[in-house]
């Protein structure tokens, strides 16, 4: 999804999504690490004080608060911890280190790039939380009876009546992909799609918030007799490869791979067969329909269809607009923005990029030269350099294949109006093409008040019915001939 990489330099959005994920102009979701590294010290004597559940509030100003629990355990001579964000539904979030000197606690955690410096005062922890160059006052208070962590209502429960597989499929350049093939019983052939995440590294189940949007999408099309395969991205979760340098093209490679992997089985009906996209993904599987003939079938879900830096502008603005900011502070944002696109598009090496973006930047506030240092790495990409020109337009114009587009009114990221505009005008000499917008819906398609990144873990729902009955029904006509 777009939101997970796309990138505001201009002003701090909100650093929080604090422990599900960092926020950078939107929502950040935490791909699969390898195991925390063994904790780093052994206790102190009075180490024991520290051992159970500790509950705090981590306050974010205008843009809400969430709900800590820190969980201490002792594990031979050593300290370990992980947190729980209540309110985001994220449980177990490793903590690598854990360091106490009778006294004074520091954490640290690579998974979400944050660390927590306090001081035990009786039952209290009280010192700051630190993410990506934003912090944060936290006290944490021992607790008995700490909040858990609940599922979400969406969340399919076992026993389920499909078939479930774990199975690789073999990735250009070696990259094998770790997926899970949902399908109907019995000897098919079937229909099939694969499903296409969004930017930044991302699971099979496309995980934000505490919410695991592929897996409640794929839940629902293989209950209508069409068998779906999501996968880990390359270098994610189980799979093999280097994502750091791979760019939306290469992602395309992946889907057409994955598509490959189903047409090959003896379950699966070849000439029925499609990719299911999600905001980059929606990108993502035009470029593949236009590369291959084997794709029968598209659905875009927040499909971008403006040039990437267009995107990131847009989205820019509009988190700002809905944050309260003044048009003064967005246009300041978008100069900002628009130096740093330039700097980066006209310089390939990506040290001499980074020290060109320091030295432009270096009479802005402290808070914004931070960020931007925080955001460096990604801005010199491959992938940033690769999405800033991409412009979905070109491919969507080549489609022959049935597409369905799907939008969310209140979507602040992949913005209602212009993309809707310019996808209609690519897509004129399409002659089935379906296009809905739901009103009141964000950009992973859920019930809203805002369309806020910020209000995604609050809510419940993870897909609207009805944008799950929309794209099952009109899949289930193509896939399966009902």
């Amino acid at each position: 999804m777009i939101p997970r990489r796309a990138v505001t330099i201009g002003t701090s959005l909100w650093i929080g999504a604090a422990v599900a994920g960092c926020v950078h102009g939107a929502p950040g979701a935490v791909a699969p690490a390898a195991p925390p590294a063994p904790a780093a010290a052994a206790p102190a004597p009075a180490a024991t004080a520290l051992e159970g559940a500790w509950l705090g509030t981590l306050d974010l100003g205008v843009t809400g608060e969430l709900r800590l629990v820190l969980k201490i355990r002792r594990e031979g001579s050593r300290l370990t911890a992980t947190f729980d964000s209540i309110d985001q539904h994220a449980p177990d979030i490793p903590i690598d280190t854990v360091a106490f000197d009778g006294s004074a606690l520091t954490l640290s955690s690579s998974r979400i790039q944050a660390s927590f410096e306090a001081h035990l005062v009786g039952d209290t922890l009280s010192g700051t939380f630190r993410q990506r160059g934003a912090e944060f006052p936290l006290a944490l208070t021992k607790t008995a009876n700490p909040p858990t962590v609940t599922a979400r209502p969406q969340q399919p429960a076992r026993p389920l009546p499909y078939d479930e597989l774990e199975l690789f499929v073999d990735g250009p350049s070696h990259n094998r992909l770790a997926c899970t093939l949902t399908k109907p019983r019995g000897s098919g052939p079937f229909g099939a799609v694969v499903l296409i995440t969004g930017s930044g590294p991302q699971n099979r189940d496309e995980a934000i918030a505490g919410h695991r949007p592929f897996l409640v999408l794929a839940d629902a099309i293989t209950r209508r007799g069409i068998a779906v395969l999501r996968c880990d991205d390359r270098g994610v979760g189980g799979s093999a490869g280097v994502f750091a340098t791979a760019t939306t093209f290469d992602f395309a490679d992946d889907a057409l791979a994955e598509l490959a992997a189903l047409r090959a089985r003896s379950d699966v009906d070849p000439a029925r067969v499609g990719l299911v996209g999600h905001s980059e993904g929606a990108i993502i599987a035009p470029i593949a329909a236009v590369r291959s003939t084997d794709v029968k079938f598209v659905v875009l879900l927040a499909p971008p269809a403006v040039p990437g830096d267009q995107t990131l502008h847009l989205q820019s603005a509009a988190i700002l607009k809905a944050n309260g900011a003044s048009d003064v502070q967005i246009a300041a944002a978008k100069a900002v923005n628009r130096d740093a696109f330039a700097i980066v598009a006209a310089e390939p090496n990506a040290a001499v990029a980074a020290e060109k973006l320091r030295a432009r930047f270096a009479t802005l506030p402290k808070a914004t030269r931070d960020t931007l240092e925080q955001q460096n790495k990604q801005l010199t990409s491959p992938w940033f350099r690769t999405f800033l020109s991409l412009d979905p337009r070109g491919f969507l114009r080549k489609l022959r294949v049935p597409v369905l587009a799907v939008f969310g009114e209140r979507d602040v990221q992949v913005l209602l109006d212009p993309n809707l505009q310019e996808l209609r005008r690519a897509l004129h000499d399409n002659r089935d093409v379906t296009v809905r917008q739901f009103p009141g819906l964000n950009h992973l398609f859920q019930t809203c008040t805002t369309g806020l990144p910020d209000e995604y873990a609050r809510i419940d729902e993870t897909m609207s019915p009805a944008a799950l009955t929309l794209v099952t029904d009109w899949l289930a006509a193509r896939a399966t001939g009902k």
